[in-house]
C-alpha cells in the first residue's frame, strides 16, 4: 500500500507538516510512504527576492513528484499554503496536467486527503481545504479529513490550526511561526487515519 505526500511549501511550513503526516500514515502496517513536492514555477531570482532560496534549499532533497506517480497511490495526501483563500498556484499548476488521468478515471476510489498552511488564523485554512477538495472529487476520489477524534481541534487554550477538513498551521505574516506540537500531533493523526482508511479499502 503506497501513500503518497505531495506538498508545495516557500517556507519549510507545509514540509514541517508534511513530514509529521508521512511520520503518521507510516505508522500503519504495510504503509510505504512517498514524500514528494510539486514542481516549482518561480524562477530563483525571484525566490530570492521573497526570501524563500535557504528554505528551499533544505527541501531539494524530497523528490519531486510528476504525475505519473499518482496512478500507484491507494491514497494521496496534499499540502499546500494558502494563496487568498485557495491552493498555491505550485499546485494548481501541477493539478491541471492530470488531465490524462482523469480522462483514464485512474484516481477514482483512491483516498484523498489535504492539509495547508495560512499566515492568520482566519486567512483561509478551512476555503483552501474545501477548494482543493473540489479537484479530488473530480477524480473520483474517496475524501478523507480530520475526525474530532482529534481532539486536540477544539483547544481553546492556545492558537491553533486544524479543522474536521484537516490539519493546518498558522505561520504568521512573516513566516516567523512554525507549526506547533498540536498542529503536529493533528498532522501525524492525519496521516495515520488515512492510511487506516486506504488499508481498510484494500
Amino acid at each position: 500500500m503506497i501513500i503518497k505526500v505531495i506538498y508545495y511549501s516557500m517556507y519549510g511550513h507545509v514540509h514541517t507538516m508534511a513530514e509529521a503526516i508521512a511520520q503518521g500514515a507510516a505508522e500503519v502496517e504495510g504503509a510505504k510512504v512517498d514524500l514528494r513536492r510539486v514542481p516549482e514555477t518561480l524562477s530563483k531570482d525571484i525566490l530570492e527576492k521573497m526570501g524563500a532560496v535557504q528554505a528551499q534549499d533544505k527541501m531539494n532533497e524530497v523528490p519531486v513528484c510528476t504525475v505519473d506517480e499518482l496512478d500507484e497511490a491507494s491514497a494521496i495526501i496534499f499540502g499546500t499554503p494558502t494563496r487568498f483563500g485557495n491552493m498555491c498556484g505550485q499546485m494548481r499548476q501541477f493539478l491541471d496536467a492530470t488531465g490524462k488521468l482523469w480522462a483514464a478515471g485512474a484516481l477514482i476510489g483512491k483516498v484523498g486527503s489535504v492539509f495547508a498552511s495560512t499566515a492568520t488564523q482566519h486567512g483561509g485554512q478551512e476555503s483552501t481545504i474545501l477548494s482543493f477538495h473540489t479537484t479530488l472529487l473530480h477524480h473520483g476520489m474517496v475524501i478523507v479529513g480530520l475526525p474530532y477524534s482529534f481532539q486536540g481541534q477544539t483547544r481553546i487554550d492556545e492558537v491553533t490550526g486544524g479543522s474536521p477538513y484537516g490539519a493546518t498551521t498558522i505561520a504568521g505574516g512573516e513566516g516567523q511561526r512554525m507549526p506547533s506540537r498540536n498542529e503536529l500531533d493533528a498532522a501525524r493523526f492525519q496521516g495515520r487515519h488515512v492510511a487506516e482508511l486506504a488499508a481498510r479499502l484494500g
